[in-house]
């Protein structure tokens, strides 16, 4: 199949397979005598498996580490686990940070008055203590 046949069957677009190609996360493509590439079924499991792992949040270095652990028949599933879990940790300090944005937000939302008065919490805060000494 061509680049927009497997692109249609892997969800993938036909950018970003010749992206992970060019990156090495996918083989190059074998081609045909006019030079279009030529995709098998191989290719799109494992470009789903590369959109699959990129949905859960897996960087590129990492989706390149499952990769090869997948390649890998021999490997131990202690291995992927570790993956997986240091991932999950990541998530969940991205998710704090967030709540804590989140949560600094609405006190600075709840304190503006929101109406025609130039004063306003949120742009004080954005602008630090300095620009209060500067009159802002």
């Amino acid at each position: 199949m061509n680049i927009g046949e497997a692109s249609e069957a892997s969800g993938v677009s036909a950018k970003m397979i010749r992206y992970y190609e060019e990156i090495g996360l996918m083989r190059p493509a074998s081609r045909t005598a006019s030079n279009y590439r030529l995709y098998g079924e191989e290719e799109v499991h494992r470009l789903r498996f590369i959109r699959r792992a990129r949905s859960l949040g897996f960087s590129l270095e990492e989706t390149e580490r499952l990769l090869r652990l997948w390649d890998d028949k021999s490997r131990a599933s202690a291995e992927v686990k570790t993956v997986a879990l240091a991932h999950i940790a990541d998530l969940e300090e991205k998710i704090a940070a967030m709540k804590s944005m989140v949560a600094t937000l609405t006190e600075l939302a709840d304190c503006c008055q929101g109406d025609h008065r130039p004063n306003c919490p949120i742009l004080a805060d954005l602008a630090g203590p300095d620009a209060q000494r500067r009159g802002h």
